[in-house]
């Protein structure tokens, strides 16, 4: 599951309200009859201006423009019926017309051809999207897997923050992490370090020598390609390795500055999975193996193991209080990893108003109940 933002095409309205058409057409219609049977003094023909200014909240600039015209034509007939064209009344009142409506038609236009633009740059962010977060499987082996992912930028699907699965000997190794900072050099960094964990996946590194490459690649991009920015060179992320074993199963971790993850169990409570020794988060420095220590976990058939980034905690109502995850995961006492991520999700967007303060991803896996001790 992932974020989708839908932005509607220019056309779409048109398509969905063209019987919309009819208004504006009988508006002038009407405005037109009722001016010419009244007397001199009443002038109704200004109110023409409402069927193009109607028109552009539904229609294309080619209709707007059209409409725009029919309602100078009625206000010439009008004009024609009521004393003559060359009257200063009517021949100001066909200028002003014709003014508003070439202004809302151009409005119509820009503001189509903005949207045009919106949804090219979407579309190479729904791309992006797909190369640097690929979906996650919905299986491996015996587990369940779901997951989630909110930008905060308004216009964005991707940001700082980042997951990847890949397989490994009798377990599924997942990374999730959070850049710091925002904008194109948080996705950079998330790129790099999402296409180390990648691309080391076939060497079935340890968990240390794993988290060592990780940390090393995101240092070197740092000091090599990016010093010339000032913010790189301040660049890092805190990230989450873990290898849901299959068999057992148990789960063994790396943390290196992560939110710890959280373990529903069976009976309804969660459990924090706090390691004794958490690591410095990556590209602080040029890390080795010996620098990381793997924690085991013990992880039963039923359980639901809950990875998340600072995004999901740190998020904030309108009086200003974080996000209660815990609280909610305990009342909520889901057992499918799918129910949960969509749960969270929306609960999520729903606390903080539509509008997160920062990226927030999620992944949830859980073993069937059948799977093997």
């Amino acid at each position: 599951m992932s974020v989708r933002r839908g932005l509607t095409s220019p056309g779409g309205p048109w398509r969905l309200g063209h019987g919309l058409i009819a208004l504006p057409l009988v508006l002038i219609a009407a405005i037109t009859v009722i001016d010419i049977n009244t007397p001199t003094t009443i002038h109704l023909g200004p109110f023409l201006v409402a069927a193009p200014a109607i028109t552009a909240s539904f229609a294309g600039p080619g209709v707007t423009g059209a409409v725009g015209v029919l309602a100078v034509g009625a206000q010439v007939i009008i004009g024609e019926l009521h004393g003559g064209l060359l009257t200063p009344n009517h021949q100001a009142q066909i200028a002003a017309l014709v003014v508003i409506s070439v202004l809302v038609t151009v409005f119509r236009y820009l503001r189509d051809r903005r949207g045009r633009q919106l949804n090219q740059v979407r579309s190479v962010a729904a791309a992006a999207q797909e190369v640097l977060l690929r979906p996650l499987p919905h299986r491996a082996g015996p587990l369940r897997i779901a997951s989630t992912y909110l930008a905060a930028e308004a216009e964005a699907q991707i940001g700082g923050d980042l997951y990847a699965a890949v397989p490994a000997p009798g377990a599924t190794r997942l990374v999730i992490g959070d850049v710091r900072g925002k904008g194109m050099s948080a996705v950079g960094e998330a790129a790099v370090l999402v296409g180390a964990f990648r691309g080391a996946a076939y060497r079935n590194l340890p968990l240390p020598a794993l988290v060592a490459h990780l940390g090393n690649s995101v240092y070197w991009n740092t000091t090599h390609l990016d010093g010339a920015e000032p913010e790189s060179a301040e660049s890092f992320v805190t990230a989450l390795v873990v290898d849901v074993h299959h068999d057992g199963p148990f789960i063994e971790m790396v943390n290196c500055g992560h939110p710890p993850p959280l373990l529903l169990l069976r009976n309804g409570t969660v459990q924090v999975l706090e390691v004794a020794e958490t690591a410095l988060p990556l590209g602080l420095h040029a890390p080795a193996e010996s620098d990381f220590r793997v924690e085991r976990f013990g992880y039963a058939p039923g359980d639901l193991l809950l990875l998340y980034t600072d995004g999901v905690i740190e998020a904030r109502d309108r009086t200003g209080t974080f996000y209660p995850l815990i609280d909610r995961l305990t009342s909520w006492n889901e057992t499918d990893p799918t129910a949960l991520v969509r749960r969270l999700h929306h609960d999520l967007l729903r606390y903080a108003g539509g509008t997160l303060g920062d990226d927030a991803a999620a992944i949830a896996i859980a073993a069937p109940s059948g799977a093997p001790r």
